[in-house]
């Protein structure tokens, strides 16, 4: 039996698996762990940082990254080559959660966590303890950022562990674009008042 397989290179056929030469590998960039840091910033050119055209698709991870704060939420801004991180944001988020006792759970979206043509950081997540076992962990996509023709999308999935007041398990989806020409040369993650007090956050371009 024949295979066909559609790519941007055409049409390919193939008498087996094993004959099929698929892309879309992720190598490996860089990885900035917190120490108490105020920020974690990827710029484009510094130390060995790769935001530009080489790739098409850029994914961070988030490893078990501690507030210093208690009940604070991450944060990403977007750097389109200025010195600040005040691209324009348009985006939408929905969160689900579920109490440790069980006594409450819900799925909704968040109207407070949404953007409109604002220049503000991001938020990724919310209510984050500052426990010895809280952290959240997740990942974003960011597509296409040397562009200049196109908006910069970003899609993120978070999960963490709230703080004590509340003592639950938490996930949100964030979803949006820079609304900008510029091209997006640098992202930077911070909580939202406070350190991040531990963990690391990598970067990945995606072939």
């Amino acid at each position: 039996m024949s295979i066909v397989k559609l790519n941007n290179n055409g049409v390919k056929n193939a008498t087996a698996f094993g004959s099929i030469t698929t892309s879309g590998s992720m190598v490996f960039i860089k990885k900035l762990t917190a120490s108490s840091s105020s920020t974690l910033s990827f710029v484009d050119g510094s130390s060995d940082v790769v935001l530009d055209n080489t790739y098409k698709e850029y994914v961070f991870t988030f490893n078990n990254i501690h507030a210093g704060t208690d009940d604070r939420g991450l944060q990403v801004g977007f750097r389109d080559g200025g010195t600040d991180y005040d691209a324009t944001i348009t985006s939408t988020v929905f969160r689900a959660y579920h109490q440790e006792d069980g006594g409450e759970s819900s799925l909704s979206y968040d109207n407070g966590l949404d953007k409109a043509q604002q220049t503000t950081f991001q938020q990724l997540s919310v209510d984050v303890g500052n426990e010895n076992d809280n952290s959240v962990s997740g990942y974003m996509h960011l597509f296409n950022p040397s562009s200049t023709t196109f908006v910069k999308h970003f899609m993120a999935v978070t999960n963490g562990q709230s703080s004590s007041a509340t003592n639950q398990s938490f996930n949100h989806f964030t979803a949006g674009y820079c609304n900008v020409t510029a091209a997006i040369d640098a992202v930077q993650f911070k909580m939202r008042t406070g350190n991040i007090d531990a963990g690391d956050i990598c970067l990945y371009g995606i072939n």
